[in-house]
């Protein structure tokens, strides 16, 4: 298989070397000449550690060149790597004028070479830009099959060979077969899980990665500052505070699903961004966590009004399974929307008893839900024979005979999105991030 690069800038040329050194043709393109004659020469067109001397082994076995011409890259080669870039414009929004630009010229080329060809986008792009490419490829490219993937890189700058041989995973978005295999083909000496998924997934799982990466940069920054108001030294709080691979640096809270609850978090992200204003620092990131928190709850409430009926059965109060405390559960907060816009609400939580209800948490139903034992129902035949709406705000094994039985009239908006989505099919379902 050999293999044409379009955009000799940081993740092409790195692509380019690291592919002629595993034994691959390389063709790298750009419309730059200085980049081409650079390559053409053995040299690199960036400051990378140890990317020249890969460059210079590529070009003197052979393996490496590089050219303006799209047709001769084409026509040279099975498979083509679209490596532009996609800058900002002034309004935030991506340019991906190049890679539109790109497309046509690749489409014209196999039109012109007529024969199949695999073109994969490497260019991070926004959800959508894969389908928009599809239809410019098959608008040049006429009749000749086009085979299309979309393969994000993870590439850092410093240490971008290291992470082009060492990915946390692979990940192909496609539903080409073909682009699928010379993908695989192509990535066979690297060892990384490979997830294939559809394109969309693929595009903006890594606008996700790199968000991620940007708020642990921000969180790190701004707890550094309210430490060292306090005195203390940011560092080493966040030194001790990665040791916890259990909750803080895991898999843990990185489920889409309902808003954040309970006696614990929602207090003391007050007690952080208070603490902030008194001694005038900002930390935005952390006052942004409450308006998110509650535009959560103002999306499940609209996804009730949205369906237009007013018989409303809950599947959970409390903030989470396996507990009777409603303490800040926004659940509770959705259930007093609800009632405050009068829809006629039912709910289940075997935890929850009002009459055992004690202390604080009894004086917070009673201040949020006055009249919740006219609510609450003993069994889940009581929710089926009430509700036109279900809501399931947490996972739980005790709801399934319900769900699973449910009556296909009856809409499902799952808040928790804990249950596989083959358990719905065939039923009216809707999620709020999924």
């Amino acid at each position: 298989m050999k293999v044409s690069v379009f955009g000799l800038g940081y993740v092409g040329v790195v692509a380019s070397a690291c592919l002629s050194r595993d034994g691959f043709t390389v063709v790298g393109v750009d419309i730059y000449e200085e980049k081409v004659r650079l390559v053409n020469s053995g040299q690199a067109t960036i400051i990378e550690l140890g990317l020249g001397e890969l460059l210079k082994a590529g070009v003197e076995s052979g393996r490496l060149s590089a050219t303006t011409s799209a047709d001769e890259a084409i026509a040279r080669t099975d498979i083509s790597l679209i490596c532009v870039g996609t800058p900002s414009r002034p309004d935030g929004s991506q340019d991906l004028s190049a890679v539109y630009r790109v497309c046509e010229q690749i489409g014209d080329a196999i039109a012109h070479k007529g024969r199949s060809h695999i073109v994969v986008i490497r260019s991070t792009v926004l959800p959508g830009t894969t389908v928009k490419c599809a239809e410019i490829l098959r608008e040049h490219a006429g009749d000749v099959p086009v085979h299309l993937a979309m393969n994000p890189e993870f590439l850092r700058e410093g240490s971008a060979i290291r992470d082009y041989d060492a990915p946390p995973f692979t990940v192909i978005g496609t539903n080409a077969p073909v682009a699928e295999a010379a993908l695989r083909e192509l990535y066979a000496g690297i060892i990384a899980p490979v997830f294939v998924t559809e394109p969309p997934i693929a595009e903006i799982l890594k606008l996700a990665s790199n968000a991620w990466h940007a708020t642990k940069i921000t969180y790190a920054n701004e707890i550094g500052r309210l430490a060292k108001a306090s005195g203390v030294d940011g560092r080493e709080v966040m030194r001790i505070l990665m040791e916890d691979t259990k909750l803080n640096v895991s898999k843990a809270y990185l489920r889409p699903g309902f808003a954040f609850g309970g006696s614990c978090l929602p207090k003391d992200v007050r007690a952080l961004t208070y603490f902030a204003k008194t001694e005038s620092i900002d930390v935005p990131l952390l006052d942004a966590l409450q308006l998110s928190n509650h535009a959560q709850i103002e999306l499940a409430l609209r996804r009730v009004i949205d369906t237009g009926k007013r018989r409303v059965g809950l599947l959970g109060l409390s903030f989470k399974p396996g507990t009777d405390d409603l303490r800040e559960s926004p659940t509770v907060e959705l259930a007093e929307r609800l009632i405050g816009k009068g829809y006629e609400l039912r709910i289940f939580d075997t935890a929850v008893h009002e009459a055992k209800l004690v202390g604080a948490n009894r004086a917070y139903i009673e201040q949020k839900i006055p009249h919740l034992s006219r609510l609450l129902v003993e069994t889940l035949d009581e929710i089926a024979d009430h509700a036109e709406v279900i809501i399931i705000s947490y996972g739980a094994a005790e709801f399934r005979p319900l769900l699973a039985a449910i009556d296909p009239d009856i809409q499902i908006i799952d808040l928790a999105g804990t249950f596989p989505p083959v358990f719905f099919e065939g039923k009216p379902y809707d999620g709020i991030a999924w």
